[in-house]
C-alpha cells in the first residue's frame, strides 16, 4: 500500500498539518492508535482544566469564539474542539490504527507497519504529542509494594486511591493540581517540591498568559536557551484553571495545609528522604514570580497602559513550612498509602527504527526537520518557540512542517 504522507498522531499538531495540507490539496493519511484526540481523553484528569484562557485556541482556521474567552476550558470540552475542529477541516483520520514500526524502505520511501499492514510512503510526520512516556525516578524501585505507586498520567480523581495520605512528588501544573484537589477532597498530602516557579493568575487586570503574550515571550526561540537545547527549558510556571482562574502556588498549597518537603532524594522501604532544600527552592519560585511582576510594571509605564494599580500577591505561608520540613518520614507512620508521581514525561519512541535521536532518545531535529529525508516531528515542546506544544502555537509550527513537505507557495 502506497501514501505520499503519513501523519501520525489525530491530536492538535496533526489536526493542524492536516488543515494546512489539504489547503494545498496534498494527499496525506492520519493513523491514529485510538480516537481523535485520546491522550486528551485518557491521559488527564477528570477536572483537569486548561492553564491557560480559551481565546489562546487558535487552530488555523478555528480559532476560538465561544461566550467565554477569558474561561479555562475543562478537558472534555477541549476534545469536543479537537473532534469539531477535525469534522470541519474533513481530516482523513483512521482512527484504532496503531503504528507499530517505521522503517527505512528499499528506494529512499519509508515503510509504516500498522494493525498488520505495511504502508510505504515518502513522507511521515511523527505527531504524537509532547508528553509521550511517563518520566518515574529510579528511586520508586526502592519503595515497600504495600505503598500504592501511579504516574499522574494514570491519576483520575481522588476516589481512585486507597484510603489514606498521599505523597506527591513534583511541584509542576500537575503535581501542584493534583495535591490541591486531593487535600479538598479532605486527604492529608505531602508535596515533595521540585524547581518549578509560579505566576499570579492575573496581575494588573489581566490574566499572566496575556501579559507573556504581549511581551512577547511565547514568540522566545529555542535559540535562546543553554546551548540552544530544549532539554534546558526552565519548568512551566505552577498555575490552575480551576474557580474560573486563581492563585495555585506553594503558598496557596501550605495555607491549605498541604504539607511542604524538599526535594526527594531516595526511597528505602518506607523510610522517604528528602534534601533540606525547601527554603532555597520557595525563594528562587518567589524570585522569578517577582521578576514577571517588576516586567509588567516596567511595560505598563513605557507603554502608558491604563492598568490598575499594582497589587501585589501575599506570598509567604510557605516559608514556615520550610522551617520544619524534616529530611525523612516513615511512610506508614504519616499513613501515606499512596506516592504520586508528577515528574513529567520523556521521550520515547522505540518504534521508530531510523537514527534520529540522541543517546537519550530524544529527537534530533531542526523545526521538526530531521536529517532522515522526509521524517519530521510536531508538537514537541520548544520545537522552534516556546508556544510550539500549546495550542496557541501549533499552527505556525504546522505551516512550517507543511512548507517542508510540499513546498512554498
Amino acid at each position: 500500500m502506497h501514501s505520499d504522507t503519513i501523519i501520525i498522531g489525530a491530536g492538535p499538531a496533526g489536526l493542524a498539518l492536516s488543515y494546512y495540507l489539504s489547503q494545498r490539496h496534498w494527499p496525506h493519511r492520519i493513523l491514529e492508535a485510538g480516537r481523535i484526540a485520546e491522550h486528551w481523553r485518557t491521559r488527564r484528569w477528570d477536572s483537569l482544566r486548561l492553564v491557560a484562557p480559551n481565546w489562546h485556541l487558535q487552530l488555523p482556521a478555528m480559532p476560538y469564539n465561544g461566550p467565554d474567552r477569558d474561561g479555562f476550558m475543562h478537558r472534555d470540552e477541549v476534545v469536543a474542539y479537537l473532534e469539531a475542529y477535525a469534522a470541519q477541516i474533513k481530516a482523513p483520520v483512521e482512527c484504532n490504527t496503531a503504528v507499530n514500526a517505521v522503517r527505512a524502505g528499499s528506494n529512499g520511501d519509508m515503510q509504516i507497519v500498522c494493525s498488520g499492514a505495511v504502508i510505504v510512503a515518502q513522507q511521515v510526520v511523527v505527531a504524537t504529542g509532547a508528553y509521550t512516556t511517563p518520566h518515574i525516578p529510579a528511586a520508586a524501585v526502592g519503595l515497600d509494594p504495600a505503598i500504592t505507586q501511579l504516574h499522574s498520567m494514570h491519576y483520575r480523581r481522588p476516589d481512585q486511591l486507597p484510603p489514606g495520605a498521599v505523597l506527591v512528588v513534583g511541584s509542576g501544573e500537575s503535581g501542584c493540581q493534583i495535591a490541591e484537589e486531593l487535600r479538598r477532597a479532605g486527604r492529608d498530602v505531602w508535596l515533595a517540591v521540585g524547581r518549578c516557579s509560579w505566576l499570579p493568575r492575573r496581575y494588573r487586570g489581566r490574566d499572566a498568559t496575556a501579559w507573556i503574550t504581549e511581551f512577547g515571550g511565547f514568540e522566545q526561540t529555542v535559540d535562546t536557551l543553554p546551548d540552544g537545547d530544549p532539554r534546558n527549558a526552565p519548568a512551566g510556571p505552577q498555575l490552575t484553571g480551576r474557580d474560573g482562574g486563581r492563585d495555585l502556588n506553594l503558598h496557596t498549597l501550605a495555607a491549605a495545609g498541604v504539607q511542604l518537603l524538599g526535594r526527594l532524594e531516595a526511597l528505602d522501604g518506607a523510610q522517604a528522604h528528602f534534601a533540606l532544600d525547601l527554603g532555597e527552592r520557595i525563594a528562587a519560585a518567589d524570585i522569578a514570580a517577582a521578576e514577571f511582576l517588576q516586567a509588567v510594571d516596567a511595560y505598563v509605564v513605557e507603554h502608558q497602559i491604563a492598568a490598575p494599580p499594582p497589587d501585589r500577591p501575599n506570598a509567604a505561608q510557605a516559608y514556615a513550612a520550610a522551617e520544619r520540613a524534616p529530611g525523612c518520614i516513615n511512610l506508614h507512620q504519616a499513613g501515606i498509602t499512596t506516592l504520586l508521581w508528577a515528574t513529567g514525561y520523556r521521550p520515547a519512541y522505540p518504534w521508530i527504527e531510523l537514527p534520529v535521536f540522541a543517546a537519550d532518545g530524544y529527537p534530533q531535529h531542526r523545526r521538526g526537520v530531521t536529517a532522515v529525508p522526509g521524517l519530521y516531528f510536531l508538537g514537541l515542546e520548544w520545537q522552534y518557540k516556546a508556544k510550539s506544544h500549546v495550542l496557541q502555537g501549533i499552527g505556525e509550527d504546522a505551516a512550517y512542517i507543511a512548507e517542508q513537505i510540499v513546498g512554498k507557495p
